[in-house]
């Protein structure tokens, strides 16, 4: 089954009013923006090649561009069966988590084979030297957060606030 997802950031007004050329699939609004990137099973078509760098990375796309977010990074990925990342890396101030949304593959961490499948989350620490690769017979598709290290102030619930107001739904 083909799943459609939108992604939605809420943005600080003073970097909305930065916003310009959005494209087909972004909306600006005050607080927000929104952009649809397609089907998950289109990503495929996307391409990660920062120019000078020599790195080429498809089926990998890079949301903060597109939705202008100041403190984390978001990729969304699809690694065709027998292909991966064919490089190792590690940061330098962010840590990462690995969403797995379908497939199966294999993570190499510091020399360590982490399987992975649907449903799985791997956190990996900055330091940590990493690739992986889709082992199954269907694309390997997730997402990959990163973010500074010791860098929320607050989760969950602890940032969050109750308003006044009925939601139109209920």
């Amino acid at each position: 089954m083909e799943q459609t997802f939108y992604i939605v950031t809420i943005v600080h007004k003073s970097h909305a009013l930065l916003l310009t050329g959005i494209n087909k699939g972004e909306t600006t609004m005050s607080n927000y923006q929104t952009y649809n990137f397609g089907k998950m099973s289109d990503v495929d078509k996307y391409t990660f090649a920062p120019e000078g760098t020599g790195i080429s990375i498809p089926g990998k796309l890079f949301l903060g561009e597109h939705i202008k977010m100041s403190s984390i990074e978001v990729s969304i990925n699809n690694n065709a069966p027998g292909t991966g990342m064919n490089f190792f890396h590690r940061h330098i101030n962010n840590e990462e988590s690995y969403i797995f949304i379908s497939g199966k593959g294999e993570m190499l961490i510091d020399g360590e084979k982490v399987g992975v499948t649907e449903g799985s989350v791997v956190t990996i620490q900055p330091e940590a030297k990493r690739s992986w690769w889709n082992t199954g017979d269907r694309d390997l598709i997730y997402i990959v957060i990163q973010a500074p290290v010791n860098g929320l102030k607050a989760g969950g619930i602890n940032d969050g606030e109750l308003l006044d107001g009925t939601v139109p739904w209920l």
